[in-house]
């Protein structure tokens, strides 16, 4: 029965309501997004990046020539080697949350028709699957004889380790260990599965998923030089780091040591999602100031309704209506005007969840999102109603009636 009345209320006051319920519908429409592209971020930064993270750094080399490389990397390897604490050095072209400089698209057959995809090319010498701490899950790792030189970019027909979520991939319910797939002019064959390898930059890439990674085993030279992983007890590779870095300089004066991508892999991962954490910030920031400002504008609405109706309280009360009727009848109110504006603030949520898929290639907006959004609003609705309708509830009716 009461909302018939509020519905004859509302439309008396047509530029009010619509105005808060816009107010509401634009809160919906960047809630459900901002709490979306906040949750993919924090899943981004929690990613596994299938490597012994805590127990390795890394040391970046630049500024020497190609036909220098094997002398660099002998000199610095054999450096490295006599630091305190180290267990383990290899030479690598990446590091996860490093830079990407191997990434390449794929092809499934020798046609090259059907397209896999693109994914990122670890490269490594015969250390670097002790040093990473990779995990095999199915196959074997690459054999001592079939670590070869690198070509233009890879070795020729190298045997190789995929992920997981790249074997599912490429081919969903079936064995890949023996398999072929083709990019940069040569064949890949498939040796070995590992659980996770990340990719250089997750999230930052062209690589659709994160696992999307395989590892080439070659052999150091001139086109794979001047990145170094080294491993060591997780309580001491800071300052194992500190130290790699200054025997580094010592051995190999002629060439430059990139400060900001040499550091231990955890410093890397902080670095890589740094970021990250100022936009989560930042959204979770605007999230609240919105839904304060959404509250402060249905309390201000509310209140000036109250004030407006303590003629109409005072009369209700004195046929008979309780605090009760009072108090619900505001809140059915309330109730009302945010479902209206969740229902095009859901429009708009999805609008703008478009324009965020086509310009920056985010994925869409599940609809549960929605549903937090609505009902954290409705939730905010009520309670931001709730001090002016007690206010109202509590007139006496006499007063309510002199006083107009």
């Amino acid at each position: 029965m009461q909302t018939r009345y509020i519905l004859a209320s509302l439309r008396k006051h047509r530029l009010a309501t619509f105005l808060i319920a816009l107010q509401i519908s634009l809160a919906c429409a960047v809630l459900c997004n901002a709490f979306f592209l906040v949750v993919q971020r924090v899943h981004a930064m929690q990613i596994e990046s299938g490597v012994a993270e805590a127990s390795l750094a890394t040391i970046k080399l630049s500024g020497f020539a190609p036909e220098q490389a094997v002398d660099v990397n002998a000199r610095v390897v054999e450096a490295l080697r006599g630091v305190a604490g180290i267990e383990a050095v290899s030479v690598v072209n990446m590091v996860p949350f490093g830079e990407s400089v191997s990434s390449a698209g794929v092809r499934l057959d020798q046609e090259r028709k059907r397209f896999g995809g693109v994914i990122d090319f670890y490269i490594g010498d015969s250390k670097a699957i002790e040093t990473f701490g990779l995990r095999l899950v199915s196959g074997r790792f690459p054999l001592a004889d079939e670590y070869a030189p690198i070509g233009k970019t890879v070795p020729s027909s190298p045997p190789v380790l995929i992920t997981q979520s790249l074997a599912a991939h490429f081919w969903p319910g079936q064995l890949p260990l023996g398999r072929q797939f083709w990019a940069m002019g040569t064949a890949f064959r498939v040796v070995g599965v590992v659980a996770h390898l990340t990719v250089a930059a997750p999230g930052g890439g062209q690589s659709a998923d994160a696992d999307w990674a395989v590892f080439v085993p070659a052999i150091a030279g001139a086109n794979l030089a001047g990145r170094y992983i080294l491993r060591g007890r997780t309580s001491d590779i800071a300052r194992i780091s500190d130290n790699a870095k200054a025997a580094v300089v010592k051995a190999a004066p002629d060439a430059v040591l990139d400060t900001e991508q040499s550091n231990t892999l955890l410093e890397l991962r902080e670095s890589y999602f740094n970021s990250s954490y100022v936009m989560v910030a930042l959204l979770m920031g605007v999230s609240v100031a919105l839904l304060g400002t959404t509250a402060l504008g249905i309390i201000g609405l509310a209140s000036f309704w109250v004030t407006q109706r303590r003629k109409q309280i005072g009369i209700r009360r004195a046929l008979g209506a309780t605090t009760g009727d009072i108090l619900r009848y505001f809140q059915i109110e309330n109730f009302i005007i945010v479902s209206f504006g969740i229902l095009i603030g859901m429009l708009l949520a999805y609008a703008l969840n478009f324009g965020l898929m086509r310009f920056y290639e985010l994925p869409r907006l599940p609809i549960w999102y929605l549903a937090i959004g609505a009902a954290t609003l409705w939730i905010l609705g009520q309670l931001a109603v709730l001090a002016p309708a007690l206010r109202a509830s509590a007139i006496p009716p006499m007063l309510a009636i002199k006083a107009v």
